[in-house]
């Protein structure tokens, strides 16, 4: 389902349900529901999120890659509050014709997941079903300090965790059948990194929808733009502009898909990015500074000497409005060409 659809069918869904008065963040303020226990200083990060239409669609096809991505999808949504990882609740529905080869590959994934995102599996729920269909719900815990999609201002700078459009070129290759080898893509979320990015973040959120998609609930959230002073050349995974170089794409097209690669993109104050750099550095990590936060909405990036900018809200709403066919998202995506603005 596409995020913009999404986003107002959750608001419809939950305007009458009761919420917690020890809940920290409201709907759609974080990728993660932040809750205090009551008479304790703990934080309890808590998420839940389903493998269903990737797996109907045959983008997953491998059942070994669903069991993998029903975690991930999860320890994602960990990573992007700073959360440290206590532990998983799978709930699985079977087609009762499914082999049990096919069932000990999803089984495989599942646990090969769990033990490379530190996320023990506490329980969870069998059934059959028709379709395959796999939901997770991670719980973890925040010390100290935690990001929302909220805060960030006008002269903050912006990273990336690592690499962009990975998830657009698998998804690309898969559904479109241009490349016999495909895309190798394992995602793992970044749960380290996470928690390194809360010390100073302003604002996060994770690129599971696209990285275009990411930067439009940013942009709607705390009502600013961004500009991209990086070539897309640098901050694009390799497997991305190959892919858009075999397939005769513009490569900004990689941060367009609505399937994405599980990166984090997030916001730290300028007078801090050099102490948040050396933080990073010293756990290994080298996340990538993208631009600057700007009060002018919109996603804009330098090319020559010129600043081209696309309409985010349209893109993030495409697929949906297509009727989530690919071959018509590409063309429409085709005709949706950034444009010239004056920054």
């Amino acid at each position: 389902m596409n995020t913009v659809t999404e986003r107002a069918l959750i608001a419809r869904l939950v305007a009458g349900m009761p919420r917690s008065s020890h809940q920290l963040n409201r709907v759609h303020e974080s990728d993660a529901e932040l809750v205090k226990i009551p008479g304790t200083d703990t934080i309890l990060a808590v998420t839940t999120d389903g493998i269903a239409e990737e797996i109907t669609t045959g983008l997953y096809g491998n059942p070994y890659l669903a069991g993998w991505m029903s975690v991930t999808v999860n320890a994602s949504d960990l990573a992007a509050v700073g959360a440290e990882p206590l532990g998983l609740l799978m709930s699985e529905a079977i087609p009762p014709d499914m082999n049990e080869e096919a069932v000990m590959r999803l089984q495989a994934g599942i646990g090969d997941a769990a033990k490379a995102h530190r996320l023990p599996v506490l329980g969870g729920d069998t059934n059959a079903s028709p379709t395959l269909h796999l939901t997770g719900t991670a719980i973890g815990v925040v010390r100290d300090r935690w990001a929302t999609r909220r805060g960030t201002r006008p002269g903050d700078r912006v990273f990336a965790s690592g690499p962009l459009g990975l998830g657009s070129a698998f998804a690309f290759a898969r559904l479109m059948s241009t490349s016999p080898a495909g895309v190798a893509y394992q995602p793992v979320a970044r749960l380290p990194e996470g928690q390194v990015m809360a010390r100073w973040a302003t604002a996060c959120i994770d690129t599971s929808d696209g990285a275009i998609a990411a930067f439009d609930e940013l942009f709607q959230l705390n009502e600013i733009g961004i500009l991209v002073h990086r070539p897309l050349e640098e901050l694009l995974h390799p497997a991305a502009l190959e892919t858009a170089r075999v397939a005769g794409l513009p490569p900004w097209m990689m941060l367009a898909g609505p399937h994405g690669e599980f990166e984090l993109l997030f916001t730290v104050p300028r007078v801090h990015c050099e102490a948040f750099t050396a933080d990073a550095a010293a756990s290994g990590w080298d996340p990538i500074m993208l631009g600057d936060v700007v009060p002018q909405a919109g996603l804009a990036w330098r090319e020559e000497d010129d600043w081209l900018e696309v309409d985010t809200t349209r893109i993030r709403n495409l697929f949906t409005a297509v009727g989530g066919d690919p071959q018509r998202y590409l063309e429409a995506l085709l005709c949706t060409a950034p444009e010239p603005a004056s920054r």
